[in-house]
């Protein structure tokens, strides 16, 4: 199982959000590159970057922190926010994001799914952020009547590389995560599914790792490795 550190950027500073609102964002660090290099230095496998501003706009809008984070580790990142068509795609591919996160467009444009899983296999994943099991989109600032098993197969036709799988209600609160949910959702897939949102302590890596046979390929961390409930070294020499 691999873990997946995320630098959340807003107005070019690494943020957490809680419940995935805008309002209630916490500045931890005003250089993401240096947050980078930090996960890196700890031994991290992956990065998870989220363009926050991009995602509400439909656009990139953190693009100079991302391209500083790239400079600065040597560790592949996957990239998520305001990713909208194929340009964009190809466009983060070429500065070297290692793989894509498509989330609204996921719902709103499948054929863009379908495209870019087709034209850069391996390179394209799929995020399902879900309130009350309805798939949310822009942001989570919407939420859609379809579920979210009835997306993920969806975007597995289409050949998504993942399927990032949060439980908004959870996200940023500390509450832990929603194991049942997310192995649920790994079971009726063969897409790796990586688990995001609740995440709080080593117990709740444990709980997913436990769940590897299932499908799920991963974790997210973000809150927990901020405030120090969860040491990424410690985490990182329980997944092996």
């Amino acid at each position: 199982m691999i873990l997946y550190p995320a630098i959340d950027l807003k107005e070019g500073r690494c943020v957490r959000l809680l419940r995935g609102e805008m309002s209630a964002a916490t500045v931890f660090n005003e250089d993401p590159a240096a947050q980078a290099k930090s996960f890196a230095d700890a031994g991290c496998r992956w990065l998870h970057l989220v363009d926050l501003d991009g995602a509400f706009a439909g656009k990139p809008m953190n693009a100079a922190s991302v391209e500083a984070i790239l400079k600065a580790v040597r560790v592949p990142a996957q990239l998520g926010g305001g990713i909208r068509d194929l340009a964009t795609i190809e466009a983060w591919l070429g500065k070297g994001i290692a793989r894509i996160i498509l989330g609204t467009a996921a719902l709103t444009n499948p054929d863009l799914v379908k495209e870019g899983c087709r034209k850069f296999p391996g390179k394209v994943a799929v995020g399902i952020d879900a309130r009350g099991g309805k798939v949310a989109v822009e942001g989570w600032a919407k939420t859609s009547e379809m579920t979210a098993i009835d997306l993920a197969c969806r975007v597995e036709d289409a050949g998504a590389a993942a399927i990032i799988f949060t439980d908004i209600d959870r996200d940023g609160a500390l509450a832990g995560v929603n194991v049942a949910a997310t192995a649920a959702l790994a079971r009726a897939l063969e897409t790796p599914v990586i688990a995001s949102g609740g995440v709080a302590a080593l117990d709740d890596i444990a709980a997913l790792k436990a769940h590897e046979s299932d499908g799920i390929a991963g974790a997210i961390l973000g809150r927990a490795l901020y405030d120090g409930r969860v040491d990424l070294k410690a985490a990182l020499a329980m997944v092996g």
